[in-house]
């Protein structure tokens, strides 16, 4: 696989939702990880900036009710306490923006073998009800969107979130061309696991050697079973030592040693990698923009073979 610049996949939306004070959500991240990747050295056309799914390219993932139910806000206050998101309009257009985000990277990896999205990861929404932050499921819907487009395809979803990626699990729980594998913290929410077709349950306080090798056991395995054609990423940095909701006991070396193994796993294997930030949960901002920016720092060793520095 030739060098490449590696498309990043960028709104302004991700950070403008009007959120209560101290919601534990940490909307303000996507700006500032956009305003890093500019500081260390993005260049203009690395940029790419998606346009909004229509309800009809959801409604291939999650059932029509539910998508009215959220359209109209006539669900119930414990259905929006589950989510954790106050409804508005505003959270609705950046929904489908974030998901016609993680299509277009899914897309830009098919054709320059990399590309990494500056949101997405919303991995708990089910087929007719959302928990945990996730409206709609991005991830399957990406693949259900490129399935459409490329039938034969077979496609990983390789879920490193601390929090285990049951929605998509549920999702394509009967549907064999997509293979979901979740590497999470065994004791963390959701406390009522789903079956993924691979899971990799992680004690608390497992530390860096303990986690890495158990990636690399896990990536040993899909290349000998799957051998996929393409590889969904959802980076998520909730397993950093620091951060307040993950419970594992893995450093910012640790994060950057796992994408770049992921990374360099998709290259040797010349597999076309859609990687999404997921998940992190520190009201530090700088520390947690600096943890999702080990993905980029990975993606310039393994694709441009620069380095960026860690400031």
């Amino acid at each position: 696989m030739k060098k490449v610049d590696v498309p990043f996949i960028y709104s302004p939306l991700y950070s403008e939702l009007d959120l209560p004070p101290r919601h534990r959500y940490p909307i303000e991240k996507y700006r500032l990880l956009k305003d890093w990747a500019v500081k260390h050295g993005a260049t203009n056309n690395q940029w790419h900036q998606p346009e909004p799914l229509s309800w009809e390219q959801v409604a291939r993932t999650h059932c029509p009710g539910y998508l009215s139910q959220l359209r109209q806000n006539s669900m119930d206050k414990s259905s929006w306490r589950r989510i954790g998101f106050p409804w508005s309009e505003q959270l609705l257009y950046r929904t489908l923006t974030s998901a016609g985000g993680t299509l277009l990277t899914t897309e830009l990896a098919l054709t320059k073998g990399v590309a990494i999205h500056f949101s997405g990861g919303y991995h708990h929404a089910h087929k007719d009800w959302g928990s945990g932050f996730c409206l709609l499921n991005d991830l399957a819907i990406a693949c259900n969107e490129i399935l459409v487009r490329h039938p034969k395809l077979k496609i990983v979803v390789l879920d490193t979130d601390v929090h285990q990626g049951d929605g998509t699990a549920t999702l394509f729980e009967n549907d064999n061309r997509v293979f979901t594998c979740s590497i999470h913290g065994e004791r963390n929410f959701p406390f009522s696991k789903a079956s993924s077709n691979l899971d990799i349950p992680l004690a608390k306080h497992t530390s860096d050697k303990e986690y890495l090798a158990a990636l690399e056991n896990t990536l040993e395995r899909i290349n000998r079973e799957i051998k996929p054609d393409l590889i969904l990423y959802d980076a998520g940095v909730d397993i950093y030592q620091r951060d307040e909701l993950g419970h594992l006991n893995i450093s910012l070396a640790g994060i950057f040693q796992r994408d770049l193994t992921v990374l360099r796993f998709a290259k040797r294997h010349k597999t076309p990698l859609a990687a999404v930030i997921g998940g992190g949960y520190q009201r530090n901002l700088p520390r947690l923009v600096r943890a999702h920016a080990q993905l980029l720092r990975a993606s310039y060793y393994v694709y441009t073979e620069n380095k960026l520095t860690e400031g």
